[in-house]
């Protein structure tokens, strides 16, 4: 299977399990921890949080745009909506995939920040000595 086109399934997946709020596929959908980011923090979480998340933010999210940064690194731009707000906000989440499993979840304010933030994680990961030759090696 292509690697992007991996990609983007567990990113589809992700989503249909969050508009959904079925909470076991979405343990399921996310790694342990998962890493995530918005208006109230950043950190890891455990699948059991991530699905306390979508109860609690009763968010809706309608993807608008895919752009591929990597084999695991996606931006996707979505529309995103709140019970409390129904009307729709436009918002741009950085994902990373490990293993068929979204393992970050990275919420901007915009696509522009979106991208200029993943496309330097991406010349990071490229660059970090670790990942290109474990120690000991």
């Amino acid at each position: 299977m292509d690697t992007t086109a991996g990609t983007e399934e567990a990113i589809v997946r992700w989503h249909e399990v969050v508009n959904a709020a079925d909470l076991d596929a979405a343990r399921r959908a996310v790694t342990d921890p998962i890493v995530v980011s918005g208006p109230k923090g950043a950190g890891p979480i455990s699948p059991d949080g991530f699905a306390d998340w979508i109860i609690r933010s009763g968010i809706t999210l309608s993807p608008r745009s895919y752009h591929p940064i990597s084999a695991r690194v996606l931006v996707v731009e979505q529309d995103a909506r709140w019970p409390q707000n129904t009307a729709w906000t436009r918002v741009a989440t950085v994902f990373r995939v490990t293993d068929n499993r979204v393992s970050a979840a990275l919420r901007f304010a915009d696509l522009r920040a979106a991208l200029d933030f993943a496309y330097l994680y991406s010349e990071l990961a490229a660059t970090d000595v670790d990942v290109l030759m474990p120690a000991g090696v």
